[in-house]
């Protein structure tokens, strides 16, 4: 099953990223039961079960939550939420040209933040 999540992750990142940088090196990967999306080693966007997940800065993920069909990311039911992300429920089936940019601003705030212990660049 999360392979299933990985070709369609990878597929929907080489579309929404048809212009990104060369100096980001961008890897998808298995995460959990789905698959996630690595900027230069840290972690931006995952599709899993519950739908595509961003990383966004602050001020980017209150307007979506407040005005978009975003929600929360939760992975479990009664699961805490995860602060830093907004989730798209049918995000990757309804790509869009509004979608894809943030997934490219998921991608630049992610790269911003401190490396995971223990990575280098």
């Amino acid at each position: 099953m999360a392979k299933e999540y990985l070709e369609k992750l990878s597929a929907f990142i080489n579309k929404a990223t048809l212009r990104r940088r060369k100096d980001i090196n961008l890897e998808c990967k298995h995460f959990f039961s789905g698959a996630a999306l690595y900027a230069d080693t840290r972690i931006c966007i995952t599709l899993t079960p519950v739908g595509l997940a961003l990383k966004l800065p602050e001020h980017t993920k209150n307007r979506l939550l407040k005005n978009s069909s975003a929600v929360p990311l939760r992975y479990f039911p009664k699961g805490p939420i995860k602060k830093d992300y907004v989730l798209f429920p049918s995000g990757v089936e309804k790509s869009s040209k509004t979608l894809h940019k943030y997934v490219n601003e998921s991608i630049d705030y992610a790269v911003t933040l401190p490396r995971p212990n223990g990575t280098q660049k």
